[in-house]
């Protein structure tokens, strides 16, 4: 597990914090993959796994574990797969910008 001191205190988070925090692992993952670095990539993608896995493990988001798990899937198909959903950096920015700026309203 990569973030063990995470995984104690993830459901402390707000869906806010939690999606702003896998959004975050999303870029890292992109980023090291056009750079053609496969061990960071990976690193990267197990880190966000696992973050989603918190996530949907997370009581407080059962009305949102669907949407989750889409996350992963469509990750999982732009990196590992063919990206059939035709996912981009750019899909995945603006995807997750307003959980980053929920998360800062929320901690101010």
């Amino acid at each position: 597990m990569f973030y063990q001191e995470v995984a104690d205190r993830w459901s402390n988070f707000t869906i806010f914090e939690q999606m702003a925090n896998i959004g975050a692992e999303v870029g890292r993952t992109i980023s090291w993959k056009e750079k053609g670095n496969e061990k960071m990539w990976k690193n990267a993608l197990y880190r966000t796994i696992e973050l989603i896995n918190l996530t949907v493990a997370d009581p407080e988001n059962l009305t949102s574990i669907k949407e989750i798990l889409r996350i992963k899937e469509v990750l999982g198909d732009q990196i590992l797969g063919e990206n059939i959903y035709k996912s981009t950096r750019e899909d995945w920015d603006k995807y997750f910008l307003p959980f980053n700026f929920a998360a800062r309203n929320v901690l101010q």
